[in-house]
């Protein structure tokens, strides 16, 4: 009988065993690599806004302080992100997501050495240092980084080095967010682009074990632990639901369409990219600034 020959990607070898072995030991290193962002994370923010050397994840604005640092802050983490971006990697600059798909679609899923220090570290800095970011673009990085350059230190093959990068790349969203059906399907949507078993295996094999080394780690808990004790849900409750959604999905098209907007304006500015961080530090510190005098008054 004659098979399609479109069919034949959908088929596995031996050889996905190969990838499925290494995407075991970059899961672990994911995890690894999410525990020491977040735990850089803590130190940088406990340095600049409570001048403690500890590690542990506490809120910039957890206790009042004066408005000079406040406003201050973000100008210099931002500054030093941009040093950062210019004369390390400018690979760094970014989200961290679109960074990601860039390299797998443009450069078939290398990434240089450095952005795997790089990237923990200005994302460290950048949201130690007040910026309203998260983590999850940065360790998709990190782990990917992780991954791709294991895959080119082994000279496998392009599939397979996509395979491995997004395998460090969902195992540090699972061990970040210990969420590991999400981070599997985050990676088949926006980063395999495909549904195949030679590229499934390898990631569910790193975001299982990735989940595993978390555990001892940073803990088995929700990220956001939710109690619905005797939730009932009616279809009132059901309508609300759907308001909520339609709300969401508005005001997710309209803030992506302000961050285009603002990438925009940035780059029609008469200066360097190095400096837009420190810049975007300084409109985010004026906005946290007034919150000092009126944080000291309830005191």
């Amino acid at each position: 009988m004659h098979v399609p020959r479109h069919l034949g990607d959908f088929t596995l070898t031996p050889r996905v065993l190969v990838t499925i072995a290494w995407a075991l030991p970059i899961g672990a290193v994911g995890a690894i690599a999410a525990w020491a962002l977040l735990r850089l994370i803590g130190a940088i923010t406990n340095l600049v806004f409570y001048q403690r050397l500890s590690v542990e994840m506490v809120a910039p604005g957890a206790a009042p302080h004066p408005a000079w640092l406040i406003l201050l802050a973000p100008v210099a983490g931002g500054l030093l992100v941009g040093l950062m971006a210019r004369y390390g990697s400018e690979k760094i600059r970014g989200h961290g997501m679109p960074e990601a798909i860039e390299a797998i679609l443009m450069r078939r899923s290398r990434v240089e050495p450095r952005v795997a220090v790089l990237k923990p570290l200005s994302a460290a800095v950048s949201i130690g240092s007040g910026g309203p970011f998260g983590a999850e673009g940065p360790i998709i990085m990190t782990g990917g980084a992780l991954g791709s350059i294991l895959a080119q230190h082994l000279h496998l093959t392009a599939d397979e080095r996509k395979a491995l990068m997004v395998s460090g790349a969902a195992a540090g969203m699972a061990a970040t967010f210990n969420a590991p059906l999400a981070s599997v399907l985050l990676a088949v949507e926006l980063l395999l682009f495909e549904w195949r078993p030679r590229s499934f295996l390898p990631v569910t094999a790193a975001v299982a074990v990735a989940v595993a080394v978390r555990s001892p780690l940073l803990g088995s808990a929700p990220i956001f632990p939710v109690g619905m004790p005797g939730i009932a849900l009616t279809p009132a409750v059901d309508l609300l639901c759907v308001v909520a959604g339609i709300a969401g999905g508005m005001l997710a098209v309209a803030v992506t369409a302000l961050v285009y907007f603002s990438e925009d304006c940035f780059a029609r500015l008469p200066l360097h990219w190095m400096w837009w961080p420190a810049i975007g530090g300084a409109i985010i510190g004026v906005g946290g600034a007034d919150r000092a005098p009126r944080s000291r008054r309830r005191l």
